[in-house]
């Protein structure tokens, strides 16, 4: 680790902290994937099989999203704020596809599971923001092929995106943060034992934190749990740790009196 990287703070974020500004989680009781079968709409070979019905549900997604009523809740202003103040990087990993922590203001942001707001076209591999519906027969902007545009979302069974960045700020950073994820979802649900003390991490002095409705599957690994709704769990969390300062916060946590 590098001298200034007890500073250094990688939040990882799920579908829970944007739950409570009106988008439906993944695998809650009542979530998307209640509803709808992941084979039939988030994997490569239903796009090749049934491209239209692919379209469909992500269009939807995506119209909720920008009508108007979705905004940011305190939770993503908080990191948003904690990003602006702290004076070592803060780097939000988000499993979320909404723009919401871009909205509250943040910057320093990985979309590991892409983004709904952005198309990739699979002929040149180039990305374009795309807020309305996207059809089979759209042309891509770089390229100018016609048909080959699909949402820049990584289904199951692809590779999450920017893996070699987000490790290499693990194994950097002082803090880790969970909040709001199920903690069942590789490879984000391995992050914590990836730096785990009690698992033989490779950065052993960071502090690992869950924030979260309940305990995720990977509860137990965490030094530090707290449960409750993200809008006041994290607005709160943030307090604390802008509060104390680098000089009462360390690579283990809060410095306490």
């Amino acid at each position: 680790m590098t001298e200034t990287s007890g500073q250094n703070i990688v939040i990882l974020t799920g579908a829970g902290i944007s739950k409570e500004s009106g988008l439906d989680t993944f695998r809650d009781a009542d979530g998307i994937w209640s509803k709808v079968r992941i084979e039939d709409v988030a994997t490569p070979e239903a796009f090749a099989r049934d491209p239209e019905r692919v379209h469909e549900f992500y269009n939807a997604r995506r119209a909720k999203l920008v009508a108007g009523g979705v905004e940011p809740n305190v939770a993503h202003q908080a990191l948003a704020r904690l990003e602006a103040e702290w004076p070592g990087e803060v780097l939000i990993v988000t499993q979320n596809i909404d723009d919401l922590h871009e909205r509250a203001g943040g910057r320093n942001i990985i979309h590991m599971h892409g983004e709904l707001l952005k198309v990739r076209c699979q002929d040149c591999g180039g990305v374009t923001i795309w807020d309305g519906d996207l059809g089979g027969n759209d042309g891509c902007g770089n390229c100018g092929a016609n048909g080959g545009l699909r949402p820049h979302v990584v289904w199951f069974g692809e590779m999450p995106l920017q893996m070699e960045r987000i490790y290499s700020a693990l194994d950097r950073c002082g803090t880790f943060l969970s909040i709001g994820t199920s903690g069942n979802v590789y490879p984000a649900a391995g992050f914590v034992a990836h730096i785990s003390a009690g698992r033989g991490g490779i950065n052993k002095s960071a502090h690992t934190v869950e924030l979260n409705m309940e305990p995720s599957e990977g509860a137990s690994l965490f030094a530090e749990t707290q449960y409750g709704p993200a809008t006041n769990l994290v607005p709160a969390y943030v307090d604390g740790i802008l509060e104390g300062g680098p000089e009462r916060w360390s690579a283990s946590g809060p410095i306490r009196k």
